[in-house]
């Protein structure tokens, strides 16, 4: 799976909202939950990068990287104005 997929089944389940989905409940919790979980997650990714293996390292970035991407769309946000910010950090 790419995150583009990734970014899209989230898109998919924001618009359609589908009972049983975390990623809807998330959207029904509101900006403050999604913000949340993305604090939680990175907090949790700097403990794994400090103390722990890399097989949970692995583990927190992924979740960190789902939540992330819940909460850019959340705002409306794309993966490539993301990626448009990198380019342009280049040199």
């Amino acid at each position: 799976m790419t995150l583009e997929e990734l970014y899209n089944t989230i898109l998919s389940r924001k618009k359609e909202m589908p009972e049983g989905s975390y990623v809807a409940s998330l959207f029904r919790d509101g900006d403050d939950r999604i913000i949340q979980k993305v604090g939680e997650e990175a907090v949790e990714v700097v403990i794994a990068a400090k103390n722990e293996s890399k097989d949970r390292l692995i583990s927190e970035a992924a979740d960190l990287t789902f939540h992330l991407l819940v909460l850019l769309a959340s705002k409306g946000l794309k993966l490539s104005d993301i990626l448009s910010e990198l380019k342009k950090r280049q040199k």
